[in-house]
């Protein structure tokens, strides 16, 4: 047999396992079973109410439900274990049952709903959720909900944390299924956190160099070692990286407009009071320095064209 065909034959055995002690042991309060294969045989753990009733007297009833489970499932050597359950209130099966009970004898469904819920919530649960879905109050059905708390309806906090239980109330008018799921106490979620008061943080000691002797001192003396300032680095990178031999024609251009507006102001600032030198005159002076403007102009025009020569007979 394949292991999907496997798969689903185990899961539909199970069902029909619990169908069968949910319908025999439902007067004693039947809560649930877990089911595990072991080298001896089956192991099969029964959740009650009432043991008493399950065993029944001398075991009577507990070797009727072994015969059983061995002749309609073909069960080999199954043992059973049955246990109480401490709180019914807060087990899904157990609730679910009860409440479908109460439907049956005539109780209105707003009522058994809220006193149910308030019941779980009393005995100490994180979250609880009842939903009623059939022909509730009339001949068209409809689905009523209870909650209150906390509840998960998916992922895997909703299959490992919160316990579910269905029942099943036959009306007049039809059946009522009934829901019930149920966050126990003390169940960890994923987002759960605590604050704790009590926990012992270790003090940071923070050492100040010359507290005791106070600002100003510490502001006069001088610093032994002075931070290295990373923009240093890369300028210092990008000034060896430019050939001191290529000469943009924008400096060269701005070099000649300095020199022309300085000259212009030469020119155009005259002195109030003419200073006696032993020096030529005024004129003079200006004519030999736009002449030097003019040849320091020229010599860097020469020294531009030229290497962009040798980068032409480079290439």
């Amino acid at each position: 047999m394949a292991d999907e065909h496997e798969f689903i034959e185990s899961g539909l055995r199970r069902a029909q396992i619990d169908e069968f002690f949910a319908k025999e042991l439902g007067r004693a309060g039947y809560g649930g079973m877990d089911v595990a294969k072991t080298p001896m045989g089956t192991q099969i753990v029964l959740k009650a109410e009432k043991p008493g009733m399950v065993i029944g007297k001398g075991g009577k009833n507990i070797r009727k439900i072994t015969s059983e489970l061995e002749s309609r499932f073909d069960m080999d050597d199954p043992q059973i274990d049955v246990q109480e359950v401490d709180e019914p209130d807060l087990n899904a099966q157990i609730v679910a049952d009860r409440l479908a009970n109460a439907l049956e004898r005539g109780w209105y469904f707003r009522k058994a709903g809220h006193t149910t819920i308030d019941r779980i919530m009393d005995a100490g649960a994180l979250g609880a959720e009842i939903v009623l879905s059939g022909k509730v109050t009339g001949a068209r059905s409809r689905v009523e909900k209870f909650n209150r708390g906390y509840i998960k309806h998916n992922g895997e906090p909703a299959l490992t944390v919160v316990d579910s239980g269905q029942g099943v109330a036959v009306m007049k008018l039809g059946t009522i299924g009934v829901t019930v799921k149920i966050i126990p106490p003390g169940a960890k979620l994923p987002d759960d956190f605590d604050v704790r008061e009590d926990a012992e943080v270790p003090e940071v000691e923070q050492a100040v160099a010359g507290a005791d002797e106070g600002v100003e001192a510490l502001l006069e003396e001088e610093p032994e070692e002075v931070p290295e300032v990373e923009g240093d680095d890369e300028a210092d990178e990008a000034d060896e990286a430019v050939d001191p031999d290529v000469i943009d024609e924008e400096i060269v251009e701005e070099v000649v407009e300095e020199a022309q507006s300085t000259g212009e102001e030469a020119t155009d600032a005259a002195p109030e009071e003419p200073v006696e030198t032993g020096e030529t005159d005024d004129d003079a002076e200006f004519e030999d320095l736009d002449e030097e403007i003019e040849a320091e102009a020229a010599d860097l025009v020469a020294e531009m064209e030229a290497a962009d020569e040798e980068t032409e007979e480079e290439n």
